[in-house]
């Protein structure tokens, strides 16, 4: 008897879903797997009560799912927004547990966070926030287990206080529990810029591979936190002209290029680290959309659906390297196909920042630290093997990159699953 196929009224979840039943139908997975594999293995809800500044309680509602742990402990970012829910959170996870695989470490798919607006709160609430969400999760996290790291308005600051909770709750110092720490704490140099050079690495690879040089392409990053503000440094650095960026304070454009290295520094100056009033100092003009300009390559590294059936059609741009998590909905992905756009999916251009992790992961547990450049050549290397892979396949194929990059990270999963058994 085959098991009805899920649907779900998230956006971002029933993508990956459709997504991955899409991919599994074409390889012939077996529908054995494919219900095991549309599945979350735990889903886990907590309530954060949280004592404000005033005095006040407000209670908080957080999440934590793990997808997979088929190819080892479960992998995923810790994120506090307004957003937040459980659904985001499985999808999250699900995409986690592909790009995991595609990367080739022996990571599965785990995804959390707090439903709350951290712009409002003050640190000691946040660190408050932390420490009881981590104490609340406790039971499911270990270096073998589950291994949260930063994400969406979190840092190496929460990581601290999450880790130092239950380490102190279990009376042992954990520091592999999380990753993405400071290098000052257990942390690895370059994991913070890992996820930026990682997807721009993915756009220049392909420059490569059409043959063209990086000092004669336009391109435009949208986001400018910690995903888009390296992945605008690295792409510049190698001589790509970023006519365009965004964050929440609005775009910017410049025909003759912006100034990434200014950018860098107007942000650093704002308490709040945004681009206010960068028009004034970055020789540059602010616009309604940054993913509309006149770019030969686009970068989407804010938040997921932004290039829709509303927005696709206006998209100039012929190549597209998601650095986001499913920036691209699936009927804008369909739109960009038919006007004949080449789109470098997210699970693997992003994945710099779980390889990354993993190394980091690494470092902690054996208590030896490798140098940047060390690292920066460890993650470079394998982020062009995995692109030139799944290029390759998608050639092969006459498939589209997403289609044959979620191919190839759901047999690596579905081989292990049928190798374990149904008892996970």
């Amino acid at each position: 008897m085959v098991q009805e196929r899920r649907k779900s009224s998230n956006v971002l979840l029933d993508t990956a879903l459709q997504e991955f039943y899409g991919a599994a139908d074409e390889m012939g997975l077996n529908e054995k797997l494919i219900s095991i594999l549309s599945h979350s293995e735990r889903r886990l809800e907590v309530s954060v009560p949280v004592e404000m500044d005033d005095g006040s309680v407000n209670v908080f509602s957080g999440y934590r799912v793990q997808h997979s742990t088929a190819l080892g402990p479960s992998k995923g970012g810790i994120r506090y927004d307004p957003e937040v829910d459980m659904d985001e959170c499985e999808a999250l996870a699900m995409l986690m547990t592909w790009k995991c695989s595609l990367a080739g470490i022996p990571y599965g798919g785990g995804k959390g966070g707090i439903s709350c607006d951290p712009s409002t709160m003050s640190k000691k609430e946040k660190e408050r926030l932390s420490r009881t969400y981590g104490a609340r999760i406790s039971p499911i996290l270990g270096k073998w287990k589950d291994i949260p790291a930063p994400d969406m308005n979190t840092s190496g600051q929460e990581m601290v206080w999450i880790m130092d909770t239950v380490s102190k709750m279990r009376e042992e110092l954990e520091p592999s529990l999380l990753t993405g720490k400071p290098v000052s704490y257990w942390g690895s140099k370059g994991r913070n810029e890992a996820t930026g050079r990682g997807v721009a690495t993915c756009g220049l690879e392909l420059m490569k591979i059409l043959g063209k040089n990086p000092s004669s392409v336009t391109a435009s990053v949208q986001g400018f936190g910690n995903v888009g503000s390296y992945t605008a440094k690295t792409l510049s650095d190698a001589g790509v002209k970023i006519v365009a960026i965004s964050d929440v304070t609005g775009a910017y454009y410049s025909e003759h290029g912006i100034d990434i290295n200014k950018a860098f520094e107007v942000q650093r100056s704002n308490p709040k680290k945004l681009l206010t009033g960068f028009e004034k100092v970055g020789n540059c003009e602010k616009i309604e959309n940054e993913l509309f300009v006149e770019a030969e390559f686009l970068f989407p590294c804010a938040r997921d659906g932004m290039i829709n059936r509303r927005t696709a059609p206006e998209i100039k741009a012929r190549y597209i390297i998601e650095g986001a998590n499913g920036p691209i909905t699936p009927d804008g992905d369909e739109i960009l196909a038919k006007n004949g756009a080449l789109v470098v999916p997210d699970f693997l251009a992003n994945s710099g920042g779980v390889i990354g992790s993993y190394f980091e992961w690494a470092q902690n547990l054996q208590g030896i630290f490798w140098t940047e450049e060390e690292y920066n050549e460890k993650l470079v290397r394998i982020m062009k093997d995995n692109f030139r892979r799944v290029w390759d396949y998608a050639e092969s194929k006459k498939i589209r990159m997403r289609r044959a990059a979620t191919m190839a990270a759901i047999q690596r999963v579905a081989d292990v699953v049928e190798m374990r058994g149904t008892f996970l």
